[in-house]
């Protein structure tokens, strides 16, 4: 039989803790303890679980960790998508006294060196929620306070949102993926074919007029109105994932899960030298499975890229599939093509013409001096509606306010052309 580590929490939270059946350990109080750190997490254990979870120990007994990991499972996790997070949280909680001496076989010079571990889903949120209060606490300062006058002066959240994603560090990624989720979703809305019951449509429903009727039994027909009904259109992602795009990868997948969450019709393709469908993955609600599940997914992770040939292979398979109903096409690149251009030429001409909007996201935008001088950029500019960049939150901001209205004339691509000399 294991033992678990000890951790002891007080019967805060109004849980009035029954006593244990034997012995005199503190195990009510350790699964008290464990359900506010889940709740921290982002789970809702409420006091009715937290008693069912002591009920239920009690009657099973501690048999093995297996077991107790099974019985608590049940009860506290009652969505799918949370299953990750308590997992992470009962290895870390409810350790095993031997960690002591793994710690110790693994510092050893004859220990074996295996895989590096990759950080698993929830990790993160689990350790915020572990350690936050000692994370909290006032470090002693000797140096002196110094006031210092900010009138005048840029405020730091307006510098935060111009900061580029690629100089940020741990803590400002973190604080950028907050603001991603409070970012307002696009509301543009296109009419389609069918029509809705309306008050002050202008064209006459004769089926909902004669259905009205019938309650009168046809003495009384008032006419009853319709209008086309609106709805978003699709919108399409091509994320490139290439070696040169990783330091902003992580940062636009938090931001394309937001908008698969908040908005129906998402297709999300990420392509590096191959293309891969992650719309599945980035479906689930919670954020760091989902960005697991796409790692999991993609093969050509910060390699090479092949843009004409994976935008040949989009329109070939995907296009009739996803770029129906006016879809908007994102395009997410540097398009920094070694491939044929005249290949990248035609896929891009053929994507543009098979839906509504190409907007292309660019961060190499972020340099002032930008020159359309790389031949796959040049091969590229003619046939797509909008040239933004993507690199800051407001970037970002910028992008979503433009996806609920017109194009911007600001944007318009064919101003890079010019006159400019292309590069090999």
């Amino acid at each position: 039989m294991e033992t678990f580590g000890p951790h002891q929490g007080s019967g805060r939270d109004g849980i009035v803790v029954p006593p244990p059946a034997q012995g005199d350990g503190r195990l009510a109080d350790n699964i008290v303890h464990f359900a506010r750190v889940l709740r921290k997490a982002g789970l809702k254990p409420g006091p009715g679980a937290v008693i069912d979870a002591i009920e239920a120990i009690d009657a099973i007994g501690i048999g093995s960790r297996n077991e107790f990991h099974a019985a608590l499972s049940a009860i506290f996790v009652k969505r799918h998508e949370d299953q990750p997070v308590f997992d992470e949280a009962f290895s870390i909680f409810w350790r095993s006294r031997d960690l002591v001496g793994k710690m110790i076989a693994l510092m050893s010079p004859v220990a074996a060196i295996g895989e590096r571990q990759k950080p698993k889903a929830g990790g993160a949120r689990v350790s915020d929620a572990l350690f936050a209060d000692k994370s909290c606490e006032p470090k002693p300062r000797d140096e002196p306070d110094v006031e210092i006058d900010a009138r005048l002066t840029v405020s730091g959240q307006e510098v935060f949102r111009r900061l580029d994603f690629g100089q940020m560090t741990a803590a400002e990624l973190k604080e950028a993926r907050r603001a991603i989720e409070r970012l307002a979703m696009p509301l543009d809305l296109v009419q389609t074919r069918r029509y809705r019951l309306s008050p002050r449509g202008r064209i006459i429903d004769p089926r909902a007029t004669m259905r009205q009727s019938l309650r009168t039994g046809g003495d009384l027909m008032l006419p009853k109105f319709r209008e086309r009904r609106q709805q978003p259109p699709p919108l399409v992602i091509l994320a490139d994932i290439s070696g040169s795009m990783s330091q902003y990868t992580r940062i636009f997948l938090h931001f394309l899960h937001v908008l698969t969450e908040r908005r129906r019709r998402v297709h999300t393709f990420l392509f590096g030298t191959r293309l891969t469908n992650v719309t599945r993955q980035l479906r689930h609600r919670d954020p760091d499975e989902a960005i697991a599940q796409c790692n999991e997914a993609v093969a050509d992770w910060s390699g090479g890229t092949r843009i004409g040939e994976t935008l040949k292979l989009f329109n070939r398979h995907w296009g009739r599939r996803v770029l129906g109903q006016g879809a908007v096409v994102l395009l997410i690149t540097d398009g920094l093509e070694r491939g044929e251009v005249e290949l990248l030429a035609r896929e891009t001409d053929r994507l543009h013409r098979s839906c509504r909007r190409l907007v292309w996201l660019n961060p190499l935008l972020r340099f002032a001096g930008f020159e359309a001088r790389a031949r796959g950029v040049r091969a590229m500019l003619p046939h797509v509606d909008e040239l933004r960049s993507v690199h800051n939150l407001e970037a970002l901001s910028d992008l979503v306010h433009c996806l609920s209205g017109a194009p911007d004339r600001d944007c318009d691509p064919r101003r890079y052309l010019g006159s400019q000399r292309s590069e090999p």
